[in-house]
């Protein structure tokens, strides 16, 4: 029997491991039986594949980068995009149109122009589209963008402007159709595919910024009576749709809504999701057991409030949620803004947040916050493609997920929020290694799946 080597990266609080690879550990054999604190993975029962993990570059985000030394710029892009040097990220988001994280608003057509003959996405190439491009260099084959509106250009609204919610004009669903086909030719004429679309960021919040309403009902009569007509004659079936596109609490209702209609449920991929309303890991079960041929996508999630540098919490934060989500059936995940400047912006409307990467612009200096290590120990060892596997643990103070990576590997992460470090046995196949987390502490184990 071959003895197997356990891989153990960490990062802790009161330490300065930020995903710092530890000594190995050596698998023994569990002649005795043990009981007591184990940690066991079940590599025979599998689940989700993984598509992949990402984050969004906006506007903000690529202002932002642009202000800094080129040398700086490429660090950003390595430090995410990189499955070396960073954390591998390999999905992307980006607007259609202006976000709140967008110098101000704006859209691609002269306004009444419902025949989009005006349609230029000139503004997105001033720094936009060249930093999704490096993006895309930087991963290759298996980067995967995807795009989603805040907003219908105003005068296509029923409240005449972009912010503060609105709906679509019933006399525009035709057009407004026509606009992310538009975009996603016009995206792909420069050489970046669109993988996927959501219908609508936040359909049930009317924000102070770029923002549109749309009830379950209209988003799925949307979708069914012109957005995915329109994709299925410009032959972007190919395209993976999502409805819904918010908080976790009502996207089992929102699913519901739209797959039980078949006419609408067969244009429609899956479900976008946001954690701003809390945990509500259930829910994702939910819509699996019911619908289980639809995917399950995080699309957004930020710790809000402005830049806090060294926060511990958001990490946590972050781990926490992907970790719940993960054991309920998610299949990618997809922070907010990649970096944000020493304020949390720019923002048009000052709704400041963190990000895991920070630039001050005045000093030329980029800061990496514990939720890009946190991010890290998911999105660097769980590769796309990578199944989930079954896993228990003794005890809660432990949060754990595994996965069997394509090439067999398989990779453990343990969250430990606690205030104390805590020791676990690790078991697999038989065989045991024993582990000590540290209090307020993650690990990533890697380890092969066959002795």
């Amino acid at each position: 029997m071959n003895t197997r080597k356990v891989r153990l990266i960490q990062t802790a609080q009161h330490t300065t491991d930020r995903l710092t690879e530890q000594a190995p550990l050596i698998f023994k054999k569990d002649d005795q039986g043990v009981e007591n604190k184990l940690l066991l993975i079940y590599d025979d029962l599998t689940y989700q594949e993984i598509i992949g993990f990402g984050g969004a570059i906006t506007e903000a985000s690529a202002v932002t980068a642009a202000k800094l030394s080129e040398g700086n710029q490429q660090q950003i892009i390595n430090a995410y995009y990189d499955a070396d040097q960073g954390i591998g990220y390999t999905l992307c988001r980006t607007h259609i149109n202006s976000c709140d994280f967008s110098l101000g608003n704006y859209t691609y057509v002269e306004d009444g122009d419902e025949s989009l003959a005006s349609f230029d996405i000139s503004r997105d190439k001033q720094a936009l589209i060249p930093y999704i491009q490096q993006a895309a260099a930087k991963t290759g084959s298996n980067f995967k963008l995807y795009a989603t509106p805040w907003s219908p250009p105003a005068w296509m609204k029923t409240n005449g402007e972009m912010n503060n919610g609105g709906k679509l004009k019933p006399e525009f669903r035709h057009a407004w159709a026509k606009y992310y086909v538009k975009f996603i030719q016009a995206y792909e004429e420069l050489g970046l595919p669109i993988w996927g679309l959501t219908v609508q960021n936040e359909a049930k919040a009317s924000q102070i910024w770029d923002s549109c309403i749309y009830t379950a009902e209209e988003e799925r009569d949307f979708v069914r009576d012109y957005l995915g007509p329109a994709l299925k004659a410009a032959d972007l079936t190919r395209i993976r749709l999502m409805v819904w596109d918010h908080n976790k609490e009502r996207v089992y209702d929102r699913a519901k809504t739209a797959y039980l209609d078949p006419d609408a449920a067969k244009y429609i991929w899956g479900i976008g999701f946001h954690w701003y309303s809390g945990d509500h890991f259930e829910s994702l079960s939910a819509v699996h057991d019911r619908f289980p041929d639809k995917g399950l996508m995080f699309t957004e999630g930020c710790h809000e409030g402005g830049v806090q540098l060294g926060s511990w919490r958001s990490g946590e934060r972050y781990a926490h949620d992907i970790i719940g989500n993960l054991n309920n059936w998610m299949n990618g995940w997809t922070d907010w803004n990649i970096v944000l400047d020493e304020q949390g912006g720019p923002n048009h409307v000052g709704n400041y947040c963190d990000a895991p990467i920070i630039a001050d612009t005045t000093t030329d200096s980029i800061t990496y916050q514990s939720s890009y290590y946190y991010i890290g120990h998911f999105s660097k060892y769980i590769r796309p493609g990578a199944v989930r596997v079954g896993c228990s643990k003794y005890t809660d103070k432990l949060e754990t997920t595994a996965f069997k990576n394509i090439d067999g590997t398989l990779a453990v992460v343990v969250l430990n929020r606690s205030d104390e470090d805590e020791t676990y046995i690790l078991s697999h196949l038989s065989e045991l290694a024993e582990v000590t987390i540290p209090a307020h502490g993650i690990q990533t184990l890697l380890f092969p799946s066959k002795t």
